[in-house]
């Protein structure tokens, strides 16, 4: 046996659509075995997982699926009858023959397994956060700080994790936005319209992920690009003012030296001049 539901389940059936390998049904529901035949339902009170279809998602994510969208965090490992990555390989390759596995397969063995795509937090590695770049004045300062264009830029966009996302009941259609930090799975979020409750799963919060890190990510460097030909306009226009000043200062110098300069001694020229 691989992973298992215990009796904490309270029948959200987040995970069910999760499954790659259709292992999760619900209570009392009849499974469908390898051989194709109906067989009875392992539990009459909540989802289960049969045994036999369960992989962990070896070969398909770095992590449980159903674990990741359960909002009490009742999927877990049977710790009675652990398996191998090769056995849970093996059972995948055997009910999905039709699916290559390479040899870099996602697998919760590896290193870094149940991170994700986007980070434990639901934000990228070394995504940039610009509202917390732009500078902050010390609260009663009388001091008003002035901003360049790219802290002002950076200061306009929220940060990713307070990033709304629009989303919509699938119960009353009504729509509402949610900070990004909360979509992620296993998260349950209420409509504020009907009051239902709604819980991402994992392909959506990846979809939603990697489509606003996306944009993150490019204009953050677009603006690093803008930064760099600034620095070096910067750069160019510091070494022609310095080069001007010091011409600048040549020239006052020979006017300084000027012995037609009020009170300069005068040589004596005689009565003719």
């Amino acid at each position: 046996m691989a992973t298992i539901i215990t009796d904490e389940c309270i029948n959200c059936g987040a995970c069910e659509p999760e499954c790659p390998n259709t292992a999760i049904y619900q209570g009392g529901v009849e499974f469908d075995a390898l051989d194709g035949s109906k067989l009875a339902a392992l539990s009459d009170d909540f989802f289960y997982i049969v045994p036999e279809k369960c992989t962990e998602c070896v070969g398909f994510y770095d992590a449980e699926a159903c674990a990741a969208v359960c909002p009490v965090d009742c999927c877990v490992p049977d710790p009675n009858l652990p398996e191998t990555e090769e056995a849970l390989l093996a059972r995948a390759q055997q009910i999905h023959p039709d699916k290559a596995f390479g040899d870099d397969f996602p697998s919760r063995f590896r290193a870094g397994a149940g991170e994700g795509d986007a980070g434990s937090d639901g934000a990228a590695a070394g995504a940039p956060t610009p509202a917390a770049a732009a500078p902050v004045a010390a609260a009663g300062a009388a001091t008003v700080v002035a901003m360049n264009p790219e802290d002002a830029l950076l200061a306009s966009i929220p940060v990713l994790d307070d990033w709304e996302v629009p989303l919509t009941c699938f119960r009353c259609r009504g729509q509402f936005e949610v900070p990004f930090q909360f979509v992620k799975p296993g998260t349950v979020l209420h409509c504020p319209h009907c009051g239902g409750s709604f819980v991402p799963n994992t392909t959506l919060y990846q979809s939603i992920a990697r489509r606003v890190t996306r944009f993150y990510d490019s204009w953050a460097s677009e603006l690093a690009k803008i930064r760099k030909r600034r620095e070096a306009e910067m750069d160019r226009f510091e070494g022609q003012l310095r080069a001007g000043l010091d011409d600048l200062k040549e020239d006052v110098r020979g006017l300084g030296g000027d012995d037609e300069l009020a009170g300069a001694p005068q040589r004596d020229r005689g009565f003719f001049g």
